[in-house]
């Protein structure tokens, strides 16, 4: 019974020493300035959900964390894939590509290539 009751002690100290790491965390230091509510769907959190909610560095520097939580702001993990989602097709145009046309991937699939003729085909099944 003894092992048991020092094995609880050793997982709550642990527990113990995680909270104050994730407390001096920027994660841990933007749950304390920050109300606990995305900043972009206005969604609450709390309890058990609190793990949805997601520190987003505003200039995507994760080395940028300032005392006062100016680069940060909380978002919900759906906000937040969709902030990252953002920047990853803006990306796509805004016109800053470097590659030659010849590094461009081809199109080589028409998929309505034969679409013509199908509609001819149906047309003529139909007036039968």
């Amino acid at each position: 019974m003894s092992s048991d009751n020092s094995r609880m002690e050793e997982i709550l100290e642990e527990a113990r020493r995680n909270r104050e790491l994730k407390d001096k965390s920027y994660r841990g230091r933007a749950l304390k300035l920050f109300p606990w509510i995305c900043a972009r769907c206005g969604r609450e959190f709390e309890g058990k959900r609190m793990r949805e909610l997601t520190v987003h560095h505003k200039d995507h520097d994760h080395d940028n964390n300032p005392p006062d939580g100016s680069n940060w702001e909380l978002l919900c993990l759906y906000c937040h894939d969709n902030e990252h989602a953002r920047d990853e097709v803006s990306q796509w145009y805004d016109g800053s590509s470097t590659g030659s046309e010849e590094d461009q991937a081809t199109l080589t699939h028409k998929p309505f290539d034969a679409l013509g003729e199908l509609l001819k085909k149906m047309k003529t099944d139909e007036s039968k």
